[in-house]
């Protein structure tokens, strides 16, 4: 059952990021960053709530509110704003959710960030809830009278809540001030939530590039100056509106609440709540094979550090020795380790990384399979692509027919730089890596660190002695395979000029130039 649900998450996000690749291009898509967005939208929230706060009246809620809507130059949009902002912050939290489950990313050592980001998105529902209270116009109303039928239900409160809105006295300036705090508590539980959510994470992005942040946050801005959000008439108990505005992003649950008993609305908010929070529980997998956790041979460990540095998880940390050699030696926490594999590539004796895929492992594989068809091949037929198995299902096939040579890879961040050499060396013409969109991979800094090993000397660097022009990494996103093949056919072009110079300095130019009359100069 798990498996089918993650697979029906994976196939979702992938259908969004081909229509956002085809519209925007994989820079330019929000969804690879929906979580430090959702982040960066509680920044824009705290901003305009404490705008708002300064003038807001508890005494007077919905008049105060009022007079806020009906400022055009400042008012109007900014309370505009913290509403779309709200709506923003929980499709941003659901997609972030939703990205992780198709890609088996919320188990194990992330389980800590699950059940937080779970939290989250909860008491942002509720800080929504409470916000509309606020400005106690007829939807506020609304969903205080339903809030209320559920909490009369629970044994909790000597006094029925529904009584302060039985229209006989005036709703109490306490139920708004309870409101107010809760409203301003939440956001500070947040907080700590978010701390939880990214505490086991080394380099944590909180927010997305400036270009992407600020373009988002000024497509809210316009879209709530050209279409502020609906305020209704005050709430009164004894009057039922002709029209109550609704917002269902952030109160969904509001007909269910209304129509259904509640002790069934009670029972469905638990049971969801739970199968919830149990998912890290029921998806976990058995920490063997290609979960298994990284180990490191102290045998080959010279204490460089340099895995350290690259485990997007801090689940490698440098202990003393046992035996008697001075340096430090690397040691894997196999209860945070979640067998990304890059500390695989970033070992120059190759000691460290998951079972069956540290960087001597990666040259036995190769030695015994790919290098053998590399070189039965012609000369010009010999380009080879290392590819992310997180990729496009179908470039593989696309690739194959335009001439290259396809070796799967868990992640670009796994790849040792030793094999592209040994490619290199032993007959390849090129080698192509496809990887993955920086922000959506996998393994979280697997292209970051490929790149800055290949072309910016970070350990373990591919090494000056191969020819740059024969190695070219790519970006294959999905739903731009053409971009891909044209890539490998510039590539292959390039590779096929190389091969021609090549040939043109096999030439014996003293004997190319040899007179054919005697006497000839030596």
């Amino acid at each position: 059952m798990m498996r089918a649900l993650e697979s029906v998450a994976r196939r979702l996000t992938r259908a969004l990021d081909v229509a956002m690749h085809r519209a925007y291009g994989w820079r330019w898509n929000p969804l690879h960053l929906s979580g430090a967005l959702a982040a960066w939208l509680l920044v824009v929230l705290t901003v305009t709530g404490v705008y708002l706060l300064l003038f807001y009246r508890v005494g007077a809620p919905a008049a105060s509110v009022q007079r806020i809507a009906a400022d055009p130059w400042l008012g109007s949009w900014m309370r505009t704003l913290h509403r779309y902002a709200t709506d923003a912050f929980l499709i941003a939290a659901a997609l972030h959710a939703l990205r992780l489950l198709g890609q088996a990313r919320e188990w194990g050592p992330r389980t800590r960030a699950w059940l937080s980001g779970v939290f989250l998105f909860g008491v942002g529902l509720a800080c929504a809830w409470t916000g509309f209270v606020m400005a106690w116009d007829s939807f506020g109303m609304r969903l205080a009278v339903a809030g209320a039928r559920l909490f009369d239900a629970l044994p909790i409160l000597s006094e029925p809540v529904s009584r302060i809105f039985a229209g006989d006295r005036p709703v109490p300036d306490a139920f708004f001030f309870l409101n107010l705090f809760v409203h301003i508590a939440f956001p500070l539980a947040m907080g700590v939530g978010l701390w939880l959510h990214v505490s086991k994470v080394a380099r944590p992005v909180l927010a997305p590039p400036r270009a992407l942040k600020w373009r988002i946050t000024a497509a809210l801005f316009g879209l709530s100056v050209l279409l502020p959000a609906p305020l209704g008439p005050a709430g009164d108990p004894l009057s039922l509106p002709r029209e109550t505005p609704l917002a269902l992003t952030s109160t969904w649950w509001v007909p269910f609440a209304e129509g259904a008993a509640p002790w069934m609305v009670w029972t469905t908010v638990l049971v969801f709540t739970l199968a919830v929070l149990a998912v890290p529980f029921v998806g976990r997998r058995p920490r063997e094979g290609s979960w298994a956790p990284s180990w490191v041979d102290p045998r080959l460990c010279t204490g460089c550090d340099q895995c350290t540095q690259d485990c997007p998880w801090g689940a490698i940390q440098m202990v003393p020795r046992e035996d008697a050699r001075p340096t430090l030696v690397a040691l894997v926490n196999p209860t945070l380790c979640v067998s990304c594999g890059i500390c695989s590539g970033s070992c120059p004796p190759m000691g460290v990384g998951p079972p069956g895929r540290t960087g001597r492992d990666q040259l036995a594989e190769l030695r015994s399979d790919l290098l053998p068809r590399v070189q039965a091949l012609p000369r010009d037929g010999r380009v080879v692509v290392l590819r992310c198995e997180q990729g496009s299902s179908a470039l593989p096939r696309k690739l194959e027919a335009a001439g290259a040579m396809i070796h799967p890879l868990t992640c670009v961040g796994n790849l040792h730089s030793s094999v592209v050499e040994l490619l290199v060396r032993q007959g390849a013409a090129g080698v192509m890596v496809v990887g993955c969109p920086p922000r959506d991979c996998v393994g979280r800094e697997g292209p970051k660190w490929l790149e800055q090993r290949f072309y910016h000397d970070r350990e373990a660097e591919l090494q000056a002695r191969v020819d740059r022009a024969r190695v070219l990494v790519v970006t294959g996103a999905l739903g731009r395979d053409d971009e891909v093949l044209d890539e490998f056919g510039t590539f292959r072009r390039r590779l096929l000029a190389l091969q021609a110079l090549e040939a043109e300095a096999d030439v014996d130019l003293r004997e190319l130039c040899e007179p054919e009359t005697a006497g000839a100069l030596p």
